[in-house]
C-alpha cells in the first residue's frame, strides 16, 4: 500500500488529529470518501466510453462525386 507501514499510518492519523481536532476528523473522512467515490465513478465512465469508441466498427468513407 504505497510503501506505508502501519507505524506510518498511525503517525499520520495522530498528526491529523492534532491539526484538525476530534470533531472535524469524521467530516474530513466523509468528504475524502465521497471524493474518492466520485473519482472512481468518473474513471469507470471514461474507461467505458473509451472502450465503446474503440470497439465501434469504422464507418465507411463516403466518396464525393468528381467535380467537373
Amino acid at each position: 500500500m504505497f510503501g506505508l507501514r502501519p507505524e506510518h499510518l498511525i503517525v499520520i492519523l495522530v498528526v491529523a488529529l492534532l491539526i484538525f481536532g476530534p470533531s472535524r476528523l469524521p467530516e474530513l473522512g466523509k468528504a475524502l470518501g465521497k471524493t474518492l467515490r466520485e473519482f472512481q465513478s468518473a474513471t469507470k465512465e471514461a474507461t467505458q466510453s473509451l472502450t465503446e469508441e474503440v470497439q465501434k466498427p469504422a464507418e465507411p468513407k463516403k466518396e464525393e462525386p468528381p467535380k467537373t
